[in-house]
C-alpha cells in the first residue's frame, strides 16, 4: 500500500522575495557549471570573476558564499526591502523553495518553515505532482 503524503491535497506558496530563506543561517548554495555561467552572464562578469567573488569549492561542489552574518552572497538592499541581485537567474536550491524535503517531512515542518518564509502558505496553489517533480530536483 503507498502512503499518502500529508501534501496530497497540494499546498500554497508564492515567493514574495524578502529575501528571508537567504540570510541568517550558515548553509550551502549549490550551483551547476550551467548556473554559474547564466549567474556570470546576467551581471555582465566573467565566470572567474563570480567564482573568485562569489562562490567558494566544497569538496567536489560548488557553493555560494555568506556573508559574515550567514546572508547569500546577492541578497541585496531593494527600494522595496532585501531582495535577490540575481532572482531572474537564480540557482535550482533557490527556485525549489520551499519544496525541499526538510520542509516536506511533516506539517509540522512545513509550518515552522512558514513561521520564517511570509510566502508559505499563501498565494498561489501548487499541486502534488507540481510539488513532488520539485522535492526530487537535484540541486547544483
Amino acid at each position: 500500500m503507498v502512503s499518502r503524503k500529508w501534501y496530497a491535497d497540494g499546498l500554497h506558496f508564492s515567493c514574495q522575495e524578502c529575501g528571508t530563506c537567504c540570510s541568517g543561517e550558515p548553509g550551502y548554495v549549490w550551483v551547476s557549471k550551467e548556473e554559474l555561467r547564466g549567474i556570470a552572464e546576467f551581471l555582465k562578469i566573467s565566470e572567474p570573476e563570480l567564482r573568485a567573488k562569489h562562490t567558494r569549492r566544497v569538496g567536489w561542489r560548488i557553493s555560494l558564499t555568506e556573508m559574515a552574518n550567514g546572508d547569500c552572497t546577492f541578497l541585496v538592499d531593494k527600494t522595496s526591502g532585501r531582495g535577490c541581485a540575481i532572482y531572474q537567474v537564480r540557482p535550482a536550491q533557490c527556485r525549489n523553495w520551499p519544496f525541499w524535503g526538510l520542509n516536506l517531512a511533516s506539517q509540522s515542518a512545513w509550518n515552522r518553515a512558514g513561521q520564517r518564509c511570509c510566502g508559505i502558505n499563501k498565494g498561489e496553489f501548487h499541486g502534488f505532482e507540481e510539488i513532488e517533480k520539485q522535492r526530487n530536483k537535484r540541486n547544483g
